[in-house]
């Protein structure tokens, strides 16, 4: 299976369970990896039968500055839904990261991480 991938796509939104983070918004972080065949798309240079990238990253971004959601594998999950809608993709791993996540130590990035796949 071949992937196309984006990563660190980064779209203000306004998840989270605090009112504060519902309110404020803060960046989230989206990395995720296609699975599909591209043999037919390289082979007759053929966008058409391969997945728009361009396009998936304005639906994730869509996804993540819309309507809110408490937790982050909730957001994954719709991403991940979305990138399947799409005909070649076959499957997706989805990260989300949360960066200014309301935790009280020191931290660097708090993510999840989905895979998902066509039944």
């Amino acid at each position: 299976m071949d992937r196309v991938a984006l990563r660190g796509l980064r779209i203000r939104g306004h998840h989270g369970v605090f009112e504060r983070e519902r309110k404020q918004g803060q960046t989230f972080v989206v990395d995720l990896a296609m699975g599909l065949d591209t043999r037919s798309a390289a082979a007759g240079d053929d966008l058409t039968k391969t997945v728009h990238y361009g396009i998936v990253a304005e639906e994730v971004a869509a996804i993540v500055g819309g309507e809110p959601v408490d937790l982050i594998e909730t957001l994954a999950q719709r991403i991940a839904d979305q990138c399947l809608a799409h005909d070649a993709v076959r499957e997706v791993e989805v990260t989300v990261h949360k960066p200014e996540a309301p935790v009280t130590v020191p931290f660097d990035d708090v993510t999840i991480t989905i895979k998902r796949s066509r039944v």
